[in-house]
């Protein structure tokens, strides 16, 4: 099938998997849908949030007509890739953390886990630290307030340095132990947003890694078909998002639609 990218995020956060793909893809069509109404997806209930995400994903490929989708959430992934592979004949790419390029980037072997606290929680991934990570030590940090900051931003509020610092303390207290902390994973896609902001006020150098060019490097695997020369990039979201009209353009995207879900 012939068709853009559709890339698919609780929030704003899916969007620096956007630009990721746009980087390794210039020629290629996307498109972008968001479940805002239903944000932050940390605090659902997993039975009715799995059936949540597979309603909005199927409603944005009837919209869009895309190739292949990808799954820009971490905790949509968990639940949802299952169901969505079984619903939908074109491939779906799932994202997870990047902890092991971080294994392979980190010399002191002490790496953080910067995710939300769903994410952290998850099994999958403790499985992933044991797979790649299990001779680092793994510093683990609930930042669910970024996601705030990020989506604030996005809908053109800067961000708040002491409220950042509030966020990171614990990040910053990993990078003075001993051994230092010296790799970031940024476990959730509205991080990369904010690396900027992270990067300016880190008392020390650290790598920050994220899984933006490893789904870009997935979705080249899975789909060849892009829907290439045309670049009438569409958004989607769940509830009317005029505040993100700004930051969804910064990235490419057309104003939001108001997507439809089957009953």
């Amino acid at each position: 099938m012939t068709g853009p990218i559709l890339i698919f995020d609780s929030g704003v956060g899916g969007l620096s998997v956007a630009h990721a793909l746009r980087y390794a893809y210039p020629a290629a069509a996307f498109c972008y849908a968001c479940d805002n109404a239903w944000l932050p997806y940390g605090v659902r209930q997993d039975t009715e949030l799995t059936a949540r995400i597979v309603a909005v994903c199927l409603a944005a490929v009837r919209a869009c007509q895309p190739s292949v989708l990808v799954v820009a959430c971490n905790t949509a992934s968990t639940l949802a890739l299952e169901q969505l592979r079984a619903a939908l004949t074109i491939p779906v790419v799932g994202t997870v953390p990047a902890i092991k390029p971080a294994a392979h980037l980190s010399t002191s072997r002490h790496i953080a886990l910067l995710a939300t606290s769903a994410t952290l929680r998850r099994p999958y991934t403790q499985t992933l630290i044991d797979s790649f990570a299990s001779d680092c030590c793994i510093t683990r940090v609930a930042a669910d307030g970024l996601v705030v900051e990020a989506e604030r931003w996005l809908g053109g509020y800067p961000p708040s340095q002491m409220r950042l610092n509030a966020i990171l303390t614990p990040l910053w207290q990993a990078a003075r132990d001993t051994p230092p902390m010296d790799t970031v994973v940024l476990g959730c896609t509205h991080f990369p947003l904010m690396l900027p902001w992270l990067e300016a006020l880190s008392p020390v150098a650290l790598n920050w890694v994220d899984s933006g060019a490893a789904i870009a490097r997935r979705v080249g695997q899975v789909s060849e078909t892009f829907n290439l020369g045309h670049h009438d990039n569409r958004s989607f979201t769940t509830a009317t998002a005029e505040s993100l009209c700004a930051g969804l353009a910064d990235y490419g995207f057309a104003p939001p639609e108001l997507l439809h879900l089957k009953n």
